[in-house]
Parts: structure tokens; sequence; C-alpha cells
């Protein structure tokens, strides 16, 4: 597997990490048309784009980062191919990354994971006043990304409530990437 900038010449490889965006995250992306825009929109300034790929040249994963702040970039987004996923592909797309922005002088990178889905504590519940609470005790229920964005140092640092409708919030998770 190697893993390579996706740039706009890449029309093949383009169509592929739209399908696995669309296939994988739908709640984000109902349609291939609006996954495939958003891969078009990973080419804008201030962003990166890569791809795992494989022997054949096959898109095993997608990811992107947008430079939010001066030394802080949002991962985003991230998808595996719905046959690749647990085999690691994810997080060598999440290490590689942190490899580009530290040499860009990132010092930390975060990312949102929404819970649409009812998988996590602090989905379907009344968050407020209390926000942080809940952020601190926040616990996976089902199969969510909190766990793997956790296995790879991230941290949860807040909850945006009712974010994608009434009881479903957007999780923000970062870790620091800065080395020494």
């Amino acid at each position: 597997m190697d893993i390579v900038d996706l740039t706009p010449r890449h029309l093949s490889w383009i169509s592929q990490a739209a399908r696995i965006l669309h296939e994988t995250l739908p709640q984000g992306w109902p349609t291939f048309e609006s996954a495939r825009a958003e891969v078009w929109e990973s080419f804008g300034p201030g962003r990166l784009s890569r791809v795992a790929v494989d022997e054949r040249g096959e898109v095993l994963g997608w990811i992107g980062a947008i430079r939010r702040y001066s030394h802080a970039w949002e991962l985003h987004p991230l998808a595996v191919r719905p046959d690749r996923q647990r085999q690691g592909i994810g997080s060598a797309l999440v290490r590689d990354l942190e490899r580009l922005l530290r040499e860009r002088g990132c010092l930390t990178l975060f990312v949102g994971s929404d819970d649409e889905t009812g998988e996590t504590s602090v989905a379907n519940v009344e968050l407020f006043p209390d926000v942080l609470e809940h952020a601190r005790r926040l616990t996976v229920l089902g199969s969510h990304p909190v766990d793997f964005y956790r296995k790879l140092g991230f941290v949860v640092i807040g909850l945006l409530p009712d974010a994608n409708g009434a009881g479903k919030p957007d999780i923000w998770l970062a870790k620091p990437i800065a080395t020494g």
C-alpha cells in the first residue's frame, strides 16, 4: 500500500474516493455527487488530500485536512473502503497526515465526529447545561469512530449539542502532533 497526494489529474481516484466517502458516511454525503463535490473541494488552498492505494492502483481510503488556524488543522474527512476497514489503513492515513502537518508547523490536529445514529452516551440526551461533563464521561455504545481516534491519541475536547438535529451532537477530538 502506498499513500500519495490526490490531485485533480487523478480522475479515477477522485471517483473511487467519492464512492468510498458516500458508502461509509452516507449521513454526511447522501449522494455520490455530494461526495464527489467534497473531494473536489479538498484541492483548494489550505487543504491536503491523500489516498491509500493498493498495488493495482485501487483506492483503499481517503483523508483530507483543512488549515483552520495558524497552527491547527482539521482532519476532514477520513473514509476507508468498507471491505478494507480494521486493517490499519485508516491509522496509516492519519499517521501520514500527522507527518505532513508536522512538517508544515502544525501543533494540533482536531476532528469532528458526528453521532447521528445513537452510538455514544452523548446522543439523544439533553447535554445542557453540563456539556463538558458529558464530554468527559463519553462512552461508545456501539461502533463509533471515537474509539478509533482515541486509540490514535486523540482526546474528546468538547461537544456541539444538536449540531445535526435534536439529540445528534458533534463530538470534537484533538491531539498534539508537534515533536519535542
